[in-house]
């Protein structure tokens, strides 16, 4: 019974793994012709970045506010053309481990989650050291540690903030609204580092 599952898991797994490289070859196989001495400027003005994210926090189950860690690491990549569209201008890829078990940091009880996301990257007036983003995100959630893996629909709403220390290195706090199909919604405040290319 299993099997299905795990052969679902895989199939996503390589679509996932294929779009993630793609993201990581995209800024390397720019055409031929272009200069080779593009300064950093030339970067920022041209609007794409990729950046890779880790990021620890902690959930607030509802009810009780019962705290669990959450671990989160991803890649995204910022398209210029889409610094207009009002929906968003990154496509991320992250994969998420939280705590399902009765202590705090790792249980036998797990959920693991691998989503698509869109980031939108926003300003924040009089300071460039500092901006905000909203992301959603969706995916499959597949819950262990009982005999079955259960394989359940995942949400994810979340509103941050980018403190930036250069163009290439970042600190990231967020706060998510998470919904997983059959579990009561939580929170998760979270921070983590991230670099960009």
């Amino acid at each position: 019974m299993i099997k299905p599952i795990f052969s679902f898991r895989t199939k996503f797994a390589k679509i996932i793994f294929v779009l993630s490289l793609a993201f990581v070859l995209m800024p390397v196989c720019r055409a031929q012709d272009q200069s080779q001495q593009a300064t950093a400027g030339d970067a920022g003005e041209s609007g794409t970045s990729t950046d890779l994210f880790v990021m620890l926090g902690s959930d607030f189950v509802r009810p009780g506010l019962a705290t669990k860690a959450n671990y989160n690491i991803g890649i995204g990549h910022t398209f210029g053309f889409l610094k207009k569209d009002p929906i968003g201008d990154e496509l991320t890829f992250a994969y998420t481990y939280e705590d399902g078990g009765s202590g705090f940091w790792h249980s036998q009880f797990g959920s693991h989650t691998e989503s698509l996301g869109v980031m939108k990257n926003f300003g924040v007036p009089k300071t460039k050291r500092v901006s905000g983003y909203t992301w959603v995100q969706v995916g499959i959630t597949s819950m262990t540690g009982d005999p079955y893996v259960e394989n359940r629909f995942y949400n994810g709403e979340s509103l941050g903030a980018v403190v930036h220390f250069n163009d290439h290195n970042s600190i990231w706090i967020q706060e998510t609204f998470n919904k997983i199909v059959t579990v009561p919604w939580y929170t998760t405040t979270s921070i983590g580092y991230t670099r960009s290319w």
